[in-house]
Formats: C-alpha cells, sequence, structure tokens
C-alpha cells in the first residue's frame, strides 16, 4: 500500500510538470506571471524533495550527458559578457530549474511511466482547451484578450495577443488554453505519437484510445498549421522507416540509411527550391508567416559576436535591446528567432551550437537505437519488439522538425522532454523487464497488453 502510494505521488508530481510545462501559456493567462512563478517554484521544490526521498539507486551525476554540462555551464558563463545581464541571470536560472525538472523525471519514472503521465497531461490539456474554447464560442461570443498582454493604444489588437479568437465553429485556427495555435498544434501531434502507440501496445481501453486519438487529430486540423503538418508527415516517415529497420535487423540496413538520406535530400530540396508551391498548398504563404524576414535579422546580429553571442536569455526580453528593436510582427515584438538552432547561435555563438547540437544528436542516435534493436535480458536471447519502444524516438523527430520553424525546444516542455529523453536513454537504454526492473505495483488497473513486451512494461 505505501509502495502504491509512492508511485501515485510521483505519477501526480509528473503530470503536473507536463502539464505545466507544456501549457505554460495557459498557467499564465490563469495566474497572471506571479501566479505562473509561484507554481514553478513549487514544482521545484517539490522535485527536489521527491527525489531526495526516493534516492534513485540508479542515479549518478556522470551518468548525465555531458553536452547539458556544456550547454549549460556556457550559458551561465555567458552572464559575464551578455548585454542584458539581469535578463541573463533570470533566463539562466529558468534553464536551470526546467532542466532539475527533468532529471528528476527521467531518474524517479520507469519508462512506462513516462509514458502513462505525459498522456495523462495531454488529455488534460487537449480537454481543458476544447472545454475553453467551446466556452467562448458557446458564452462568450467574442474573442478574449490574453490576461497578461496589454491591448496597444490604437485600439486595434494583433491577433496574436488574443488567448482565443472564438473561430471553433468557423473551423479555426483556434488556439486553445495555451493561446497559440502553433503551440496547441504541437500539443496535437505529441498526443496522435502518444495515444496511438498507447492503443496499438494495448496499454488503455480501446475506446478510450480511439477517443483521444481522435481529438488530438483534431487539434491538429483545427489549428492548421502548416509547420505541424510537416511534422507529422516527417514522423510518419520516421515510423516506417523504423517498423522498416525492425524487419532488417542490424547488419542489413545501408539501404534503408541510403533511403533515409534520399528522404532528407528531397525534402530539403522541396524546402529550398519548392516552398511557395508546397506551403501553397498548405494553404500558407511561402515566406513561412513572415519568418524569412526574421531570419534575416537574427543571422545579421548573430554575425556581430558570431563565437560567444550575446548572453542567454531563454525567451527574448522585449523591453531590453537588441531584442526591443530587433523585429515586430502585427505590432507585437517578436519574443524569439523561430529557430532554435539560430537562437543558440544569436545567444551563445558558435560555441554555444556546438555544445548544443550533441545533445540533440546523441539523444536521437540512442532513441533510434532503442526503437528498432531488440532489448536483451542480460545475455539471453533478444526480447520481442516492444511498439512502446518507439515513442521516443517519434517525439524526438517531432522535436527536432519543430525546431526549424519555432524555439520551443530550449525552453519550457519542448526542453523538459528533450533533456528527459537524453537522459534516460543514457542511462536506462533498455525497455523495463522483471530482470532489469523491480516489479512494482501500478497506481491503477491497466488493460492486457498485446505482446509480451509490453507485458514487462506495463508491469514496471
Amino acid at each position: 500500500m505505501a509502495e502504491s502510494k509512492t508511485r501515485l505521488g510521483v505519477s501526480a508530481y509528473a503530470i503536473s510538470v507536463f502539464f505545466v510545462t507544456l501549457g505554460a501559456n495557459g498557467v499564465r493567462n490563469a495566474l497572471g506571471w506571479w501566479g505562473f512563478l509561484a507554481v514553478a517554484v513549487a514544482l521545484t521544490a517539490w522535485g527536489i524533495v521527491l527525489f531526495v526521498r526516493l534516492k534513485p539507486e540508479r542515479f549518478r551525476w556522470y551518468r548525465l550527458p555531458a553536452p547539458i554540462y556544456w550547454f549549460l555551464t556556457l550559458a551561465a558563463l555567458s552572464i559575464l559578457w551578455s548585454q542584458y545581464r539581469w535578463e541573463s541571470v533570470l533566463g539562466v536560472l529558468a534553464q536551470l530549474a526546467t532542466t532539475l525538472l527533468a532529471v528528476v523525471l527521467a531518474f524517479v519514472l520507469s519508462w512506462h511511466e513516462v509514458l502513462r503521465t505525459l498522456a495523462s497531461a495531454l488529455r488534460w490539456l487537449i480537454g481543458v482547451s476544447f472545454a475553453f474554447e467551446l466556452f467562448v464560442a458557446l458564452v462568450v461570443r467574442h474573442p478574449v484578450l490574453q490576461p497578461i498582454a496589454e491591448a496597444p493604444d490604437s485600439g486595434k489588437v494583433p491577433k496574436l495577443l488574443y488567448w482565443s479568437r472564438d473561430l471553433l465553429f468557423a473551423g479555426g485556427p483556434v488556439q486553445g488554453i495555451v493561446a497559440s495555435s502553433v503551440l496547441f498544434g504541437f500539443i496535437g501531434l505529441l498526443g496522435v505519437i502518444v495515444f496511438g502507440i498507447q492503443l496499438r501496445a494495448g496499454l488503455v481501453r480501446p475506446f478510450a484510445g480511439w477517443f483521444w486519438l481522435v481529438a488530438a487529430l483534431a487539434v491538429i486540423a483545427l489549428t492548421r498549421g502548416a509547420t505541424v503538418w510537416v511534422a507529422l508527415a516527417a514522423t510518419a516517415v520516421a515510423l516506417a522507416l523504423a517498423l522498416w529497420a525492425r524487419r532488417l535487423g542490424p547488419e542489413r540496413r545501408v539501404p534503408l540509411y541510403a533511403t533515409g538520406a534520399a528522404i532528407l535530400l528531397a525534402a530539403a530540396g522541396l524546402v529550398l527550391f519548392a516552398r511557395d508551391t508546397v506551403f501553397g498548398l498548405l494553404g500558407k504563404s511561402g515566406d513561412l508567416t513572415g519568418r524569412l524576414e526574421t531570419w534575416h535579422k537574427v543571422i545579421e546580429l548573430a554575425e556581430q559576436r558570431p563565437w560567444f553571442g550575446w548572453g542567454w536569455v531563454s525567451y527574448w526580453a522585449p523591453w531590453a535591446e537588441p531584442f526591443a528593436s530587433l523585429d515586430v510582427k502585427a505590432g507585437v515584438t517578436v519574443m524569439s528567432a523561430h529557430n532554435a538552432w539560430l537562437d543558440v547561435w544569436l545567444q551563445l555563438g558558435i560555441v554555444g551550437v556546438l555544445a548544443f547540437a550533441p545533445i540533440v544528436v546523441l539523444t536521437m542516435w540512442r532513441v533510434w537505437f532503442r526503437a528498432v534493436d531488440p532489448p536483451r535480458r542480460g545475455y539471453g536471447p533478444p526480447l520481442p519488439y516492444a511498439t512502446s519502444a518507439l515513442w521516443p524516438f517519434l517525439v524526438m523527430v517531432a522535436l527536432l522538425v519543430q525546431s526549424l520553424t519555432e524555439s520551443r525546444l530550449l525552453i519550457e516542455g519542448n526542453w523538459v522532454l528533450l533533456i528527459l529523453l537524453a537522459v534516460k536513454s543514457r542511462f536506462d537504454f533498455q525497455l523495463p523487464s522483471p530482470d532489469t526492473e523491480p516489479t512494482k505495483l501500478p497506481w491503477r488497473r491497466v488493460p492486457i497488453p498485446r505482446d509480451t513486451a509490453t507485458v514487462a512494461v506495463a508491469g514496471s
């Protein structure tokens, strides 16, 4: 009973972290900046207490991927040469706290618990968002301004400042509680991955699984985001390649890698030479909704301090230079480079990119082989393939694709997912099994999985 209550508390904490970090905009709108700060501090303190009480036996500082240390150390040192020193201090503290949340989750949760708690948080985010949009459509009946936003003196409110634009019954784009169709669409994409894996692995009841999978697909359709559709297509291709790799085995994958490289080159060619046509089919402009202009300005600024950047800040500080006068879209100061890699170059220079890239590359490398190679019990025969082994790889693909048009990979929920997968794939490569992880009482009953590998996962 005590063990069951402990796992219930761990699950509640994980769901809270995923909900608050992935839905940070909604939490800020509901509680204000000071309320959001209080919640963030409480989650950080709760995580420290939980970690100290549980004392994970497998925790060792050296098990954390070295590039994480490189990146965080460089970000902290950048305070010394930052052009906005106070903002850099706040940005570094936020980065360290978010990293701490991810590390705690990586060590106190099993792989199955990460999947289950992430799915629960996504259901809450999607469910609350649809309830909010329905309330606005039926009761309020007009667009709702974000509480933390200030309307301009001209009286004309930019679209970016609305919490909801009351477009649910007009077919979208809806914004959910996160006040952004782009962010809400990405939550829907994560939902498609996670709910689909749970359904296929038999970890949820069929009705509930299909209901939430359809809800996640509805999010993608109603947000009408071209970049999310591109990320969904990339995820589907990655899934097909992973399933093909499983059938080939480790020794016969040269044709697969050649095919993957050809697909990447073809995608790059379409973006470079047929961008207007491709995004025109998705109802978007070829300049990626003004992103090309922003990227040009960011590159010009980054070239002024190419090696160590202007100093880490995470979110751009719109009141501080050079951000205050860098770029304005629809009357609103731009808050990021809309590309994680350009943002790292701008803030930490080429050295920062060299520290950040290994986090992404090595994590992708590990989750790929975890997805396609059979886990083993010691030196015994390989376990049967488990459907649930695929989700970390698919989530990493979605995060990587989104990082090309958004900077969310560097902050809040996306950073938590990146660091969690980086750390957990480093020290816990194999699927949980009775031989590698003690059996724990589940905090609730789950349906019997369809394959023997996920039986071990569900019992972890």
